[in-house]
């Protein structure tokens, strides 16, 4: 198993080198220039000479990487053009608001999905499954933006349980943390557990109709050991593999209900970043998001080996 592990960690050096290439080439397509925004209504031409001496823009883009991979393998993402502050900074305080979103999201979508799609598989043709079958399209179906104002309408609006936007950091009030993320939490991990949900159910019907199933069952085994044990140990593997990508996209994709709730979090960083052309941050924001999209695949591989025991002899 050490073997197959230092070979996955050994495909990921290559792998990030060809993510900072690309993230490095497509930022700099991007039309308009930094200096000249950074310089204000003036536009001095010395301002501008300076700034783009500063943060190396007047050098060749081949150049301009080698200045900013070397900065990355020294822990240094560089310093935010707009905020002047370090890169690492700003995704160092916003990262952790949008990890705890994504965390409790994805318990949400597991709970919910897995769950309930092991139950659609053991009740097939039966009245659960038609009614969890249809509550998972409907919310696969239903856009974050709608949800999250319907949400704020009826918890915030109307019965005021919950704060309509904010967020509170869990090391000040763990429970006023919880007030303000348990709603667009469960606005993200409404769409994942309607997917998870088709996804286990398609697998755990599989599981079910395989041959060790059937015997299994033939030795007398207790149906929720069969389907706990045998059938769902063997379904978890796909399921495995689109929650680590869906996790990923959690990390990256969850601006708009960050926007919606007033969440200071990763998406929001990188969308001012973009529109004030701050290539520092941008760069920066993506490739971490890009690294952590690696990882998770490779914690999705070690995550097939431990829950399928015949990977590991393969």
């Amino acid at each position: 198993m050490l073997s197959v592990i230092l070979k996955r960690v050994l495909q990921l050096v290559p792998t990030v080198f060809f993510v900072s290439v690309i993230i490095f080439s497509l930022q700099h397509l991007l039309p308009g220039d930094p200096a000249l925004i950074m310089a204000g209504e003036d536009k001095d031409p010395a301002v501008i000479a300076q700034i783009r001496a500063q943060y190396h823009l007047d050098q060749p883009l081949p150049l301009q990487y080698l200045y900013w991979i070397k900065g990355v393998l020294h822990g240094d993402l560089g310093e935010s053009m707009r905020l002047k502050a370090p890169v690492l900074e700003l995704v160092a305080t916003k990262l952790p608001v949008t990890l705890q979103l994504a965390c409790m999201a994805m318990l949400i979508a597991l709970t919910l999905g897995v769950s309930f799609g092991v139950l659609c598989a053991v009740y097939k043709g039966r009245l659960l499954d038609s009614i969890v079958n249809v509550v998972g399209l409907v919310g696969i179906s239903t856009p974050n933006f709608w949800l999250g104002i319907m949400l704020i309408f009826l918890f915030s609006v109307h019965l005021g349980w919950l704060p309509a936007s904010g967020y509170v950091s869990p090391f000040e009030d763990l429970g006023q943390s919880l007030k303000t993320t348990i709603m667009p939490a469960f606005v993200l991990g409404n769409a994942i557990a309607g997917v998870l949900m088709r996804h286990t159910r398609g697998a755990m019907l599989q599981a079910l109709a395989s041959d060790y199933v059937r015997t299994a069952r033939a030795k007398g085994l207790y149906e929720h050991v069969v389907v706990i044990k045998h059938a769902m140990r063997n379904a978890l593997t796909p399921v495995i593999t689109l929650g680590a990508l869906e996790f990923g996209t959690l990390l990256s994709g969850a601006v708009l209900t960050e926007q919606i709730f007033t969440i200071p979090g990763f998406g929001k960083l990188i969308v001012d970043a973009v529109f004030n052309r701050d290539y520092a941050v941008v760069q920066g924001v993506v490739l971490v998001t890009a690294t952590t999209y690696i990882l998770l695949n490779l914690l999705a591989d070690l995550g097939y080996i431990l829950v399928n025991p015949r990977l590991r002899d393969e």
